[in-house]
């Protein structure tokens, strides 16, 4: 029996809240998807948030932009309905990964923290919503991330050939499929994460992107400050291993605006390479060599990114998840339904090889809406 599911996605950047429709059955089909752009001062308080910049006040600040998020949380998976021509009553949950405002895995007590209220979307949508995918995976000994290799695999599998499934967000991971069955995923390291803060420095706040990477096509890549920004911790570390703003944020954007006589053009271009090679490196990390590389997210529209990738990651196939039927921007939003549907059978979600834990988890907290009674009875139905 194919159930109806709605996933819902703000990455790193905050600047939008991605949602896909999703009929569930042996393989994950794509009915609808949409993009909403993030409120700019709501995305703002998230950024702040993000960066622990306004320590006096967090704590109220975070409450008010947890019930925020959730109320546009709630806003966009209802204009997603109405687009689609759907009732609410035609959904059976929504899987909402929330905005990761704190991810530390490695801490004393490790945790990781996503806002975005799941009550108030299940107040206002009537609909069952399953949030907090990350904690029970910590919970396990895991770092939490990468989540998605999971629906990766049942999107994206292949018996014929070895696949990397690149996303690039505002941070990017890597799913390695191997033809055997194996999965491996870990977070590469940056994504747009630093070209966006450049961008947004560069242009005094009047643009949040390097529009298909033009300005670094104009520049030339600083060798002195790429081999610096390469030498990073991180990238030497072995998987399992997730990062996030913590470690490729404000101070490294910070770094590269202050490195001497440097232009726009050239920080963008430094930037850009830097994304690439510290995604080719990777490919030490992978048991094998990928054949293929299908690339997902915001990167995606990069076509200097793109373009770079395809040359460092050669002879390997370079195309985005369009090549496999899928738009790229919706690849997130809709693994987050394909976990939810996990969450409500009581099924692993999560891939202890790809987060470290000491087993697979079902990860995720359930908020029950209008439609929970007789979702409960359908779950029975479902596993019979």
């Amino acid at each position: 029996m194919s159930q109806l599911m709605i996933g819902m996605m703000s990455g790193t950047s905050a600047d939008g809240i991605d949602v896909a429709i999703i009929r569930c059955h042996d393989h994950p089909e794509l009915l609808h998807f949409q993009e909403f752009p993030m409120d700019p001062a709501l995305r703002q308080r998230i950024l702040s948030l993000a960066s622990g910049s306004d320590h006096n006040h967090s704590i109220d600040l975070m409450g008010e932009v947890h019930r925020q998020l959730g109320c546009a949380y709630a806003e966009a998976a209802r204009a997603t309905m109405v687009s689609a021509g759907l009732q609410p009553q035609a959904i059976t949950a929504i899987g909402c990964h929330g905005q990761t405002i704190r991810h530390r895995p490695h801490s004393r007590h490790p945790f990781t923290l996503q806002i975005g209220c799941a009550a108030t979307i299940a107040e206002q949508t009537g609909i069952t919503t399953i949030s907090d995918f990350r904690s029970r995976d910590i919970a396990a000994g895991g770092e939490g991330a990468p989540l998605v290799p999971f629906a990766h695999h049942l999107l994206f599998g292949s018996d014929s050939e070895d696949i990397a499934i690149l996303n690039i967000g505002g941070i990017a991971n890597v799913t390695w499929l191997g033809k055997n069955g194996d999965i491996l995923g870990f977070d590469t390291g940056p994504g747009n994460m630093l070209m966006d803060g450049l961008i947004r420095h560069y242009s005094h706040g009047q643009q949040s992107f390097d529009h298909q990477g033009e300005l670094a096509a104009t520049g030339h890549v600083c060798q002195q400050l790429l081999e610096t920004l390469i030498s990073h911790p991180y990238l030497k570390r072995q998987p399992p291993k997730s990062t996030g703003r913590e470690e490729f944020g404000e101070p490294i954007v910070d770094a590269i605006i202050n490195w001497p006589a440097l232009t726009a053009a050239d920080a963008l271009a430094t930037a850009c390479q830097f994304t690439v090679q510290s995604i080719a490196d990777s490919i030490n990390l992978l048991p094998a060599s990928p054949a293929r590389w299908l690339i997902c997210g915001g990167g995606a529209r990069n076509h200097t990114l793109m373009q770079q990738l395809a040359a460092a990651l050669a002879p390997a196939v370079v195309q985005t998840t369009a090549a496999a039927g899928l738009p790229p921007q919706a690849i997130e939003a809709a693994s987050f339904a394909v976990l939810a549907r996990q969450s409500l059978l009581g099924a692993a979600n999560t891939v202890a090889a790809v987060t470290g834990a000491r087993h697979n988890v079902c990860g995720g907290s359930i908020t029950p809406g209008l439609n929970w009674p007789t979702l409960l009875q359908e779950i029975i139905n479902w596993t019979r």
